[in-house]
């Protein structure tokens, strides 16, 4: 284990040393077969070293003689979040040894949720489908949170332990075993983490280690304090426990716009640094990914090797919410910042990557939001037109797939699969599954009677219409969501499959190459009623143009197409409803 570590417990050949941080209590004492007072440190730590413990060993902690808890750093719960703790050695024997990561630029994700991703929803059973993504065209797989969490089903934002992979999915060497067959075929794997809030069910921090949070609050829990030493450094550990005793390539960071109180500098500074060190000693490429609203341009930089302070890219909400309003006319709630100009707001995120660079947003009662972003290169945003969220934050979790039209829904992917921009799908998207992802989880008692009412209310007037929903505590809506592995084999998801395998083939080939080297303000883009056209210049100097008509009719085209075609062919002067057309200019 990492001796500099200053959360969890540390294994050595004698023995291991328990440690807990509990400014508040008056007395902590371990309990394995029976209960040890612990000796208190400075700043409120308690530390008692037992020889003998081993991996495998199951303890908890006692707090003021009344309360047993979980280890907040425990490697693994083997009994769910109110049981003990399991001590794990960390050591496992990697087959693909040679592996130090992919470059940024190469990446092409498929974000997974592992409870529904197969059948059996476990980390070796992804294993099986490795082979089926690599074949598409993707590169790295993104797993939502997988932190333990209560009950048997969950989206994993209510993870209340960090550094331990939920048991219902598997052991922690079973996620070594994905990780490392998933390397052995060149796919990087990513994970979300959630440094914003913790789970509403089984977060005992709160009688031990107030100090954790503040008096505000986010929308899902208390706000987490990263002012205080000790908190701050929960979450670094964190980040690099998953990397180092893991060996992911990468973490998305879920909403730091809903960090209260990062502290200065940043919170995300520090962690950023922390896990440039970790790349620069042990010569991986490591990859760091925001979820933020606020659309703060300057925390990303793509190209800085290893990111020290800085992220290599965010999830790019704009590119999608102005596809959604496009496609689907919707303008309820953030939508309606996009609605009537999506096209606009659109070509300005081909453009310079985010549409709101500091202008005024209506959803946010007129506040500004974002940050100049367009002197960034385009591999500093994560392009998409489906993801968990938007679409188990419906009312019914539907896919695009079974909103709009086929052809419409093509457009979209064959735009978003070959622009300089990272491109990421969610999972089943390449061979168009109808499956839903609607919101679900495990609790119990009036913790699960306020999420059905809230649910409820949130969605009063679309359940209204409906005349139906899914209850997000319900097995059978778990159930729903779960892949059809057999889908991809029938018409009409072989035929969309295939599609998808074209794009990122042309993508692997022509774009990708020609990447690396891209800089900031490489792109322009323009809309002429739906026909949009945009042109970047490439990292070896060529030139990437694409023309498409984003409307359910014909239009004509607005101007000349210069460049070798490499999707749609020359366009004619009549431009097909959805037609998209690209092609590559020489340097």
């Amino acid at each position: 284990m990492n001796e500099a570590a200053l959360f969890g417990p540390r294994l050595d050949r004698d023995g291991v040393t328990f440690r807990l941080w509990a400014p508040a209590a008056r007395q902590v004492e371990l309990v394995i077969d029976h209960a040890q007072n612990m000796s208190r440190r400075a700043d409120g730590w308690y530390e008692l070293t037992v020889p003998g413990a081993t991996a495998g060993t199951l303890y908890r902690f006692r707090i003021d003689g009344e309360l047993d808890v979980p280890d907040p750093a425990s490697a693994f719960q083997p009994h769910d979040v109110h049981g003990p703790s399991e001590i794990v050695n960390h050591a496992f024997e990697w087959k693909a040894t040679g592996w130090r990561g992919r470059p940024w630029h190469e990446a092409v994700f498929l974000e997974l949720h592992v409870g529904t991703f197969t059948p059996e929803g476990t980390f070796l059973a992804i294993i099986d489908k490795l082979d089926h993504l690599v074949a598409c065209g993707i590169t790295a797989i993104e797993l939502m949170p997988i932190a333990d969490f209560p009950g048997s089903r969950n989206w994993g934002y209510d993870g209340v332990l960090l550094f331990a992979p939920d048991s219902r999915y598997g052991r922690p060497e079973d996620l070594k075993t994905l990780i490392d067959a998933a390397h052995a075929r060149g796919l990087m794997v990513f994970l979300d983490v959630v440094y914003n809030h913790f789970g509403p069910e089984g977060n005992y921090l709160g009688r031990y280690a107030p100090k954790f949070f503040t008096a505000a609050h986010t929308p899902w829990g208390s706000a987490i304090d990263y002012r205080v030493p000790q908190v701050r450094a929960f979450a670094i550990e964190n980040a690099v426990h998953w990397l180092r005793h893991y060996r992911f390539d990468g973490l998305r960071l879920d909403a730091v716009h809903a960090i209260v109180a990062p502290g200065e500098p940043s919170v995300l500074v520090d962690l950023s640094r922390a896990v440039g060190k970790l790349a620069a000693e042990t010569g991986r490429m490591i990859h760091l990914v925001l979820e933020n609203d606020a659309n703060t341009a300057r925390l990303l930089d793509p190209l800085k090797n290893p990111p020290d302070g800085r992220y290599r890219a965010q999830w790019n909400d704009d590119y999608h919410h102005a596809w959604h309003v496009l496609l689907t006319g919707e303008s309820a709630g953030y939508y309606g910042d996009y609605a009537g100009a999506p096209h606009a707001h659109l070509a300005r995120t081909l453009a310079s990557g985010f549409a709101f660079q500091g202008e005024a947003s209506r959803h946010r009662d007129g506040a500004p939001r974002g940050e100049p972003s367009g002197e960034l290169p385009p591999t500093a945003f994560v392009d998409f037109v489906q993801n968990h969220d938007q679409i188990g934050n419906r009312p019914l979790g539907d896919r695009l797939t079974t909103l709009v039209p086929e052809a419409a829904v093509e457009a979209a992917l064959a735009v978003t699969l070959l622009t300089p921009m990272p491109p990421l799908m969610f999972m089943g998207e390449e061979w168009g599954a109808t499956q839903p992802f609607p919101f679900f989880c495990d609790f119990s008692g009036d913790l699960a009677e306020a999420v059905r009412k809230g649910r409820k209310s949130e969605f009063a007037e679309a359940y209204a219409a409906l005349g139906k929903w899914p209850d997000p505590l319900a097995e059978e809506t778990f159930r729903s969501a779960v892949l059809d592995w057999s889908a991809p084999a029938r018409e009409p998801h072989r035929r969309r499959l295939e599609f998808v395998r074209r794009l990122l083939k042309i993508r692997r080939s022509e774009i990708l190459p020609r990447l690396a080297a891209m800089r900031g303000g490489a792109g322009q883009a323009q809309h002429d009623g739906g026909v949009i056209t945009a042109e970047w210049r490439l990292g070896d100097g060529s030139r990437l143009a694409l023309m498409a008509n984003l409307a359910p009719a014909p239009a004509a085209r607005p101007r000349a197409f210069a460049g070798r075609p490499i999707w749609g062919g020359a366009p004619a002067e009549e431009l097909e409803a959805w037609a998209v057309h690209w092609a590559i200019g020489d340097a």
